[in-house]
């Protein structure tokens, strides 16, 4: 007659004190010990399921594992990720349009909640909890934060629908297999032995040693760096300038782009999409912007498309928060002392996502201030979108103009 009493008895002292596998051992031992009968025995006097009693005896005779592991290799649930390995990228999908980053932070926040991302999922056909999307969205770099007032001013009221229509022009632009560049400028830096926010390892008790004061030294100056993203290759061009930012400055960084990462890319390219903030040197309302562009687009045969962002919102721009935010990171705690150390700190920044940075110095002059006439606004083949075309416009190479 088989004892259950004494079989619970001595489960319940070891059981506490044994990992997973080892109460499996515990149990197909004291089943085999019962003889005929034993597996139900135990099951009645533990509690515990036969499938795991019989999974016990059959790991009896198996080999230990290597030491620390409880599982066979690749035993255990699969991450809901890699049961549904799209799952990730529809989220992306969903956030994308609506995200926002700050350009000096690798932080990323999204307007949608969890609960509602995971009933859109759903509706996709997803089988995925709003817990599950919280962790991918931690896993992504995002959070859930409170509104915080950061736009300067009242939102044009067709701010959402440009949002849109740029998206819409971007995804169509790269389902062509054309490129699609972010464009701005970063913050202005001093150069020189200044102090850059941040820290770096050094040896206790000696910090570099760095100006009191923040003035330009007048031989050194600032320096501008125009950044040019590629948003389907991961990789961009810096122009580090140490002349005024002009729109002249940022269409001659776009031209470099071109010739040196461009071209070789798209050598099939017929319309470059840019993507830019609405003000500064790239601005919708700068006619020097415009007419740099025209010249552009005569010397490459490149339709040269342009969506800007709506007004106060150049968080937005992709290249803030792919580029920039990761320039800040590498430069931390680094005192900006040339223009050569600022071109080889950015060309040295790269990503886990496989950012690839190309950066020169531009010593060229650009002048501020310079005018552009009624007339040779005329002369320029610009062609505005039916959608703001103050905002979304293209500028064609004069050789396609129409022969009259």
């Amino acid at each position: 007659m088989i004892d259950e009493a004494a079989i619970a008895t001595r489960y319940g002292a070891l059981s506490a004190a044994l990992d997973e596998r080892s109460r499996r051992l515990l149990l197909g031992a004291e089943a085999r010990a019962a003889g005929r009968g034993g597996q139900a025995a135990v099951a009645r006097a533990t509690g515990a399921s036969a499938a795991t009693i019989r999974r016990g005896l059959a790991e009896l005779g198996e080999p230990a594992p290597e030491r620390g592991r409880v599982r066979r290799p690749g035993g255990g649930r699969k991450r809901t990720v890699e049961r549904d390995p799209t799952l990730r990228r529809d989220l992306e999908a969903l956030i994308e349009p609506t995200s926002r980053g700050d350009p000096e932070s690798p932080l990323r926040w999204t307007t949608k909640s969890v609960r509602r991302l995971a009933a859109e999922l759903g509706r996709q056909g997803h089988r995925v909890s709003y817990r599950i999307v919280g962790e991918l969205l931690h896993e992504l770099g995002y959070s859930l934060q409170a509104n915080r007032k950061t736009l300067e001013g009242t939102s044009h009221p067709d701010r959402d629908a440009q949002f849109g229509h740029l998206n819409a022009a971007v995804q169509l632009q790269l389902s062509l297999g054309q490129p699609v560049i972010s464009v701005d400028t970063k913050k202005k830096e001093l150069v020189g032995p200044f102090r850059n926010g941040g820290k770096e390892l050094r040896p206790k008790g000696d910090p570099e040693r760095v100006l009191m004061h923040d003035f330009v030294i007048p031989e050194l100056g600032r320096a501008s760096p125009y950044g040019v993203y590629d948003l389907a290759a991961n990789e961009a061009y810096m122009s580090v300038g140490t002349d005024h930012d002009t729109a002249a400055f940022a269409v001659e960084s776009i031209r470099r782009w071109w010739q040196t990462m461009g071209a070789p890319l798209y050598p099939a390219a017929e319309r470059l999409l840019v993507t830019a903030d609405g003000g500064g040197s790239n601005g919708y309302r700068v006619r020097l912007w415009k007419r740099e562009l025209q010249k552009l687009a005569d010397e490459t045969g490149l339709e040269i498309a342009v969506c800007h962002f709506p007004p106060g919102t150049s968080k937005w721009n992709k290249i803030e928060h792919r580029l920039f935010s990761a320039i800040s990171q590498n430069w931390r705690g680094k005192p900006l002392v040339s223009h050569e150390v600022i071109v080889k700190l950015i060309a040295a920044t790269t990503t886990r996502t496989g950012l690839r940075v190309r950066s020169a110095l531009d010593e060229n002059a650009y002048p501020a201030g310079v005018s552009v006439s009624d007339a040779d606004m005329d002369t320029l083949y610009l062609r505005p979108d039916a959608f703001h075309g103050e905002w979304n416009y293209s500028l064609l190479p004069r050789l396609m103009l129409p022969q009259e």
